[in-house]
């Protein structure tokens, strides 16, 4: 029940990243990019449920391209191409997150990525509105010929709160266009120090009828954290989640899942990132193993290392 911990009991590689960007800039040029390649654990869960070609864009998280139109005072920038999805507290990339592993809401509730056409425009500094039309959930080939269509909103009055909410819509049933799936995605930003913050996260997804249900299957959670900067070396972050899988439709079992984070991050170097973690999961339902033997919990232990490159730095 976790995005990128398969492999246990050993050294693994979760991923090796190489972005390449360039950002649209009115003043400079309209036109801008991003292509970012992966390599290892975190890439082949991503790609793994692709319904195309299986290989096909294997180690390719992103690819689209940029073009910030004249529109109002800040341009409005349009993308194409695929690009992960705005959901969620967590993101595929370990460094942009509190803890190493990432929570159940992010490997079942959201999406990873999406193939298609956003857009997004920033009144000010407080407040942005974007839209997107798209294939689906986790699909450059689409597998109906159907569309999903999603807003999202972005309000930051200051510094120490900021609120992200989402929604999306649209046919994800493999050669049918009339089962709706909707998801709605809040998260919610508090900085009350430098040193403290804190995250909320809730998700409900609804849609996509299950054989011998007669209303679509729906699932919904919410996670809680909160993380505390000691100075610029030492950190520690804790995360909780309730997960409900009413039907079983997202983990394979009708089940409700609980999870415990607790991570100690040092920073050793400038680029180099250490985290030592310890996560107890346990569900209602005996889903996990224990041996040969199922259980209704799990407890693990991971130590990382993540090494931050960029070029820029040396310009």
């Amino acid at each position: 029940y976790r995005a990128f911990d398969g492999p246990s009991n050993q050294f693994s590689l979760n991923m090796v990243e190489l972005i390449l960007d360039k950002t649209p800039d009115a003043s400079n040029s309209r036109l801008g990019y991003r292509v970012a390649l992966g390599f290892g654990q975190g890439m082949k869960v991503v790609n793994s449920v692709e319904p195309g070609e299986p290989n096909f864009a294997q180690y390719l998280k992103e690819a689209y391209f940029s073009y910030l139109a004249p529109v109002g005072k800040n341009g409005l920038q349009v993308d194409f191409g695929k690009f992960v999805t705005p959901h969620g507290a967590e993101v595929i990339e370990t460094k942009d997150n509190w803890n190493y592993s990432r929570g159940i809401l992010f490997t079942y509730a959201i999406p990873f990525y999406h193939f298609g056409l956003r857009t997004k425009y920033a009144f000010n500094s407080k407040y942005s509105l974007s839209g997107f039309v798209v294939n689906g959930w986790n699909n450059v080939v689409d597998n109906n010929s159907g569309k999903t269509y999603g807003v999202g909103f972005g309000w930051t009055p200051h510094k120490k709160f900021a609120l992200a909410q989402s929604y999306m819509a649209g046919p994800e049933t493999a050669g049918i266009n009339q089962n709706w799936r909707q998801l709605s995605d809040t998260v919610v930003t508090i900085s009350p120090t430098d040193k403290l913050s804190f995250i909320v996260n809730y998700d409900y997804g609804r849609g996509d009828r299950m054989v011998g249900l007669a209303d679509p299957a729906f699932w919904t959670g919410w996670a809680g954290y909160v993380r505390y900067t000691f100075d610029e070396r030492n950190a520690f972050a804790m995360r909780y989640e309730w997960y409900n899988d009413a039907d079983g439709f997202t983990t394979g079992a009708a089940q409700q899942i609980k999870g415990f984070t607790g991570t100690y991050e040092r920073r050793v170097a400038h680029h180099l990132l250490t985290r030592l973690e310890f996560r107890r999961d346990y569900s209602n339902q005996p889903t996990f193993t224990k041996g040969d033997s199922p259980a209704g919990a799990q407890n693990t232990v991971a130590a990382g290392l993540v090494y931050i490159f960029d070029s820029r730095e040396a310009q």
